[in-house]
C-alpha cells in the first residue's frame, strides 16, 4: 500500500447503475464503504486478512468472514471484494455495502457486478498509486 494514502472516494462512472465506495487507511488496514442505487443503506459487514494460498502457499490469497442483516445480499459482494482488497494489498480490510434499486432486473444485477469490479481496481490504484 502506498504509504502516502490516507482517504478517497471513489465511482462508478459507467453511467448505469454506478456505485461509490469510501476508503479510509487505519494504520496499516483497509475500512471500504460502498453504497449506490436509490437507497444506499449498511446490508452486509466483511473482515478479511491475507494468508498463503491453501493451493500454491507461495501466493497471496485471504480469508474473510461476513455479516449480513436478514433480507439483505451484499454478502457475496462484501466477502468478494474484502478478498481480492486483503489479498492484494495484504492487509487487514473490513468492507460494509448498502446497494439498492427498486425492480433491478437480470441485466441491472448483472451490470452492478461489472461495475463493482470496475470499482475494485479503481480502490486497487487508489491505495497503490504513489
Amino acid at each position: 500500500m502506498n504509504p502516502a494514502f490516507v482517504e478517497t472516494v471513489i465511482k462508478t462512472e459507467t453511467g448505469s447503475y454506478d456505485i461509490e465506495a469510501g476508503v479510509r487507511r487505519i494504520g496499516d488496514d483497509l475500512l471500504v464503504a460502498i453504497w449506490g442505487g436509490e437507497k444506499p443503506h449498511i446490508g452486509a459487514v466483511a473482515v478479511a486478512q491475507p494468508r498463503p494460498s491453501l493451493k500454491t502457499p507461495e501466493t497471496t490469497s485471504a480469508t474473510a468472514s461476513v455479516i449480513c442483516f436478514p433480507g439483505h445480499k451484499e454478502d457475496e459482494l462484501v466477502k468478494g471484494v474484502s478478498e481480492v482488497l486483503a489479498a492484494v494489498v495484504s492487509t487487514k480490510v473490513v468492507v460494509t455495502a448498502g446497494i439498492h434499486w427498486d425492480n433491478l432486473s437480470e441485466k441491472g444485477i448483472r451490470k452492478v457486478i461489472k461495475n463493482s469490479e470496475v470499482l475494485v481496481d479503481l480502490i486497487l490504484k487508489a491505495v497503490s498509486s504513489p
